[in-house]
């Protein structure tokens, strides 16, 4: 009979932790409904129709997809995507794991100014810094060509020339990103075990073998977050290369989000075309993360 009753005690105690969760959970599943959900589910239907802003709107399935990966432009877009991709994400996890190592290694007052220092570009618009980079690399005045010109190299076109645009564009966003993950990498670095270290020591193991069998792959989690933050964000690149380039020269520095911004104020083209390019570019953002999940799988802490 007691464990009848007890039994019975301990259904209801789950059913009411159950209920608990499910009250908890519940705001946060209606703001993702309103403002997530709905909005996706609205764009999917609306895409698949000649929906504009200024008359009706027709049912035609899936023509507006057809349409704009035939469009050469926007599939010059999402190559030039993952070229930046290509760039930034590399340079960026190299830096911030180099500086890493470099905060960690400083006393504590001088890294707490070094650290809100770094931090500092973070919290700047990207127009404002392309606004200062645009000064940077002015041809006729800029920083760039006055350094350059003292070391005897004749002037550049860095935002004018195709070859060079594209890597100019980079410079700005990884600087903007630089503080940002530099101070994630060095969470991730300082939250490593010193007892592995320790161990290393005691074996006689030297800098290097310890980088290599320790520190990065403890880092495996830290690098696979920043990661998927790099890669969702640049290929969603917009006010940067806006501002410095307009998508030029010779859209070489185009996006997709600048081309569906074009294509949007475009009377050619009706906002179900641009709904449709935009969801194109979720399937591309979220193949290129899966490809990285299954590259750099996380694992669970030691401790858990």
């Amino acid at each position: 009979m007691r464990s009848i009753l007890k039994k019975e005690k301990t259904l209801s105690q789950n059913a009411h932790n159950n209920l608990t969760a499910y009250f908890m959970i519940f705001p946060a599943l209606l703001v993702l409904a309103i403002f997530v959900y709905a909005p996706l589910f609205l764009a999917i239907s609306k895409s698949m129709t000649n929906w504009s802003f200024y008359g009706t709107s027709e049912f035609i399935w899936f023509k507006n997809f057809a349409l704009i990966l035939k469009n050469q432009l926007f599939r010059v877009s999402i190559v030039n995507a993952l070229k930046f991709v290509g760039i930034i994400v590399p340079i960026q996890l190299v830096l911030s794991f180099l500086f890493a190592h470099v905060l960690k290694s400083l006393a504590s007052r001088m890294g707490t100014f070094v650290k809100s220092s770094i931090y500092v570009p973070t919290v700047i618009a990207g127009v404002i810094a392309s606004v200062i980079f645009i000064f940077i690399f002015d041809y006729s005045s800029g920083l760039a060509n006055v350094i350059l010109g003292f070391f005897g190299v004749e002037r550049q076109a860095f935002l004018a020339d195709p070859k060079l645009a594209l890597f100019s564009v980079c410079l700005p966003i990884i600087w903007l990103g630089f503080g940002y993950n530099s101070l994630v990498m060095f969470a991730g670095l300082i939250n490593i075990p010193k007892e592995y270290y320790e161990s290393a020591d005691i074996d006689g193991a030297g800098f290097f073998t310890k980088m290599i069998k320790i520190t990065i792959p403890s880092l495996k989690n830290t690098v696979l977050l920043l990661c998927i933050n790099l890669v969702t964000t640049t290929i969603q690149l917009f006010d940067v290369p806006y501002v410095m380039t307009g998508g030029g020269p010779l859209n070489k520095t185009i996006t997709p989000i600048i081309y569906l911004f074009n294509s949007s104020k475009s009377n050619d083209q009706s906002m179900g075309y641009t709904l449709a390019g935009a969801l194109l570019v979720m399937i591309v953002i979220t193949l290129v993360n899966t490809i990285v999940f299954r590259v750099i799988q996380s694992d669970k802490s030691a401790d858990d």
